[in-house]
C-alpha cells in the first residue's frame, strides 16, 4: 500500500484540465510532492487508450467529471480554479478561452493563481494551431538530430526528451516559480510553457561547445553523442550492450586494464584513430556475455554499465537498495523523485479513477455545486483534436 509522506508542497492546491503527455506528467511531479492535484476529467475520458487504473501519471491525484462544455460544468471549473493555488492546461491555444476556464476567466476569480499553460508551440508563433507531437517538436530544435549514429538516420528517444524533459519539467519549474511570486507580492500570472522552448534550453551547453569550436554539427562525431569510441555502447556475446562512458584519462586506464584488450590501443586522443580504436572494443566486448562483462566491471571507476530492458531495471542491485523503483498498489513503478530530508514524496493514491473523488473534493475544497452536478456517463470517445496541444 501507499506510504504517508506528506512532500514540501504539501498543502498546496492544484487544478489539472485533463489532457495526454507532459500536462499529466507536470501534475503527477506536483502530486508526487505533496500538492493536492484534483484532475478534471471529460466525460468519456482524454482518448490515452489504456485501463486508469494503469495510468501511472494519474498517482496521487483526485478525480472529478465535468464536461467543460456545459455552463455548469465550466462554472465548477471556475469555482475549483478560484480555491487553487495552481492551474495546469495542455489544450491548443484559445481552446481554454472559448471553453470559459482561460487566463482572463480564472484570474478574474483568482488573482494570485499561477495559470500553466502546457503546449508542444506555444501559444504564439506560426506553429502555435497546429497540431504535433514530440518528435517534431524535437526535430525543429536540433535536439532530434544530435541522436544516432553518424551515417545513419537520427534515433527516436520515445518521448523523453520534448513531452518530458523539455515539457512537463520546464512547466513544473515555471508554476512553482510563479508560485513563489505569487506568494511574495499577491499577484499571479501565466506560465506558457512550450516543448519546442524548453528543449531548445536543453541544448545550452551544446551550442557553447559549437561556438568554441568543441562540437562538430552533425551526428557521431563528438565526445558525448557515440562519436568518441569511449562514450558509447558495445553489443556482448549474447546480443546484449555494455555502456561505456570513461571520460576521464584515469577511469578510461581503469576500463582499459580491465576490459584486457590485447595489444597496445590506438591513441584515444587522436580522432583519426576513433574508427580503430572503436573496432578493437567491440572485438573484445563480443568475446563474453553482458552478465560477465558486469562482473568485470563491479564496484570500478571504469565507468561501464550493462544496458538493461525497463522490467530488468527494476531489479538492479543499485536501484534495489535506493528504492529508485517501488510496488504500490499491485503496480511496479518508479518511486516520487527528488528526495527531501525532512518533507519526502510518497505513492500515497493509486492512479485516479474518473470522477471518483467528486464528493470529496466538494468537501474539503468547499465548492457546494459541484457534488451536486449529474453525473456524466463515461461513453467511448476518440482522442481529442481541437483540445489536443
Amino acid at each position: 500500500m501507499g506510504s504517508t509522506g506528506h512532500g514540501p508542497l504539501h498543502g498546496v492546491r492544484v487544478v489539472e484540465l485533463a489532457g495526454i503527455g507532459p500536462g499529466p506528467f507536470a501534475a503527477m511531479l506536483l502530486a508526487d510532492l505533496g500538492a493536492d492535484v484534483v484532475r478534471i476529467d471529460r466525460p468519456g475520458g482524454p482518448g490515452l487508450g489504456i485501463d486508469p487504473a494503469h495510468d501511472l501519471t494519474n498517482r496521487n491525484k483526485r478525480s472529478v467529471v465535468l464536461d467543460l462544455k456545459s455552463a455548469s460544468g465550466a462554472a465548477a471549473a471556475l469555482a475549483l480554479a478560484e480555491r487553487a493555488d495552481i492551474l495546469v492546461e495542455g489544450f491548443r491555444p484559445g481552446v481554454a478561452e472559448r471553453l470559459g476556464v482561460g487566463p482572463g476567466d480564472c484570474l478574474a476569480r483568482n488573482p494570485r493563481l499561477v495559470y500553466g499553460r502546457m503546449t508542444g508551440w506555444g501559444q504564439e508563433g506560426p506553429l502555435a494551431e497546429t497540431a504535433g507531437h514530440d518528435i517534431g517538436y524535437v526535430a525543429v530544435t536540433g535536439a532530434l538530430g544530435m541522436i544516432g549514429p553518424a551515417g545513419g538516420p537520427p534515433a527516436v528517444p520515445a518521448n523523453l526528451l520534448g513531452d518530458y524533459a523539455g515539457g512537463s519539467l520546464y512547466l513544473v519549474v515555471g508554476v512553482l516559480s510563479a508560485l513563489q511570486h505569487a506568494r511574495t507580492t499577491g499577484e499571479g500570472q501565466v506560465v506558457d510553457a512550450a516543448i519546442v522552448d524548453g528543449t531548445a534550453h536543453l541544448t545550452a551547453m551544446i551550442h557553447a561547445m559549437v561556438a568554441a569550436g568543441a562540437w562538430t554539427d552533425r551526428r557521431g562525431a563528438n565526445l558525448l553523442d557515440g562519436g568518441a569510441p569511449f562514450y558509447g555502447v558495445y553489443e556482448t556475446a549474447d546480443g546484449q550492450y555494455m555502456a561505456v562512458g570513461a571520460l576521464e584519462p584515469a577511469f578510461y586506464e581503469e576500463f582499459v586494464r580491465l576490459l584486457g584488450a590485447p595489444g597496445h590501443l590506438p591513441d584515444r586522443g587522436d580522432p583519426a584513430a576513433w574508427a580503430e580504436l572503436r573496432e578493437r572494443l567491440a572485438a573484445r566486448f563480443r568475446e563474453r556475455t553482458r552478465a560477465e562483462w558486469t562482473e568485470v566491471f563491479a564496484g570500478s571507476d571504469a565507468c561501464v554499465a550493462p544496458v538493461l530492458s525497463l522490467r530488468e531495471a527494476r531489479d538492479h542491485p543499485h536501484l534495489a537498495a535506493r528504492g529508485t523503483f517501488t510496488e504500490e498498489y499491485g503496480t511496479v513503478q518508479p518511486a516520487p523523485a527528488p528526495r527531501f530530508s525532512a518533507t519526502p514524496g510518497a505513492v500515497r493514491r493509486p492512479p485516479a479513477a474518473p470522477g471518483a473523488d467528486t464528493a470529496a473534493v466538494a468537501r474539503e475544497w468547499d465548492v457546494p455545486g459541484l457534488s451536486g452536478l449529474p453525473d456524466p456517463t463515461p461513453t467511448p470517445t476518440p482522442a481529442p483534436t481541437q483540445e489536443e496541444r
